[in-house]
């Protein structure tokens, strides 16, 4: 069985119980940490290191996650002894979109060629939210100096490009076309 398909396994458990608890918007907040800690910390290669047993890796997880939920550290713990710990960013990542699909929230990347202020993304958040069908617009800005102008906004595979970049492109296009 794929990865991919026992991360969605693990995400669906983990929204349906956090779901009957009322606890999404914790579990969310906890399971980005815990992402973040994976990634900046490796802690995948000491947590599937065949010769460190599973209490000492239950009871690492249990310090070092100290105060977070049980749902999160007893998943952490499952994974460990299932041998599973590889898929944690990718089970994350489901859990956040089905929480986020529920509550008509969608997550976006809009590339700048300069930050953008708080005021700038509430101001695409409402016209980009009302094109997509979600009651919310949760953005990452991007720094992107090919933009030139203008801002390029992706949300899953949908690219809303008008950025100067982009509209320079079209008129390009659209010269060729009228001289064939």
């Amino acid at each position: 069985m794929s990865e991919e398909v026992v991360a969605r396994r693990y995400a669906d458990a983990l929204f349906q119980l956090g779901d009957e608890k009322g606890s999404l918007d914790k579990l969310v907040q906890e399971f980005r940490v815990i992402k973040d800690v994976f990634q900046e910390n490796k802690l995948e290669t000491f947590l599937a290191h065949p010769r460190v047993d599973n209490a000492k890796k239950n009871e690492f997880l249990d310090d070092v996650f100290n105060g977070f939920s049980r749902e999160c550290i007893n998943t952490l713990k499952l994974l460990v002894k299932q041998h599973r710990i590889n898929i944690v960013p990718s089970v994350v990542d489901h859990f956040i979109q089905l929480v986020n699909e529920s509550q008509g929230i969608a997550e976006a990347t809009v590339y700048s060629v300069r930050p953008l202020t708080d005021d700038e993304l509430k101001q695409l958040e409402t016209p980009t939210a009302k094109r997509f069908g979600k009651q919310q617009i949760i953005f990452k800005n991007v720094i992107d100096p090919s933009v030139l102008g203008g801002v390029k906004i992706r949300v899953g595979n949908t690219i809303i490009d008008g950025s100067l970049g982009g509209k320079l492109k079209r008129i390009e296009r659209s010269i060729v076309t009228a001289n064939n």
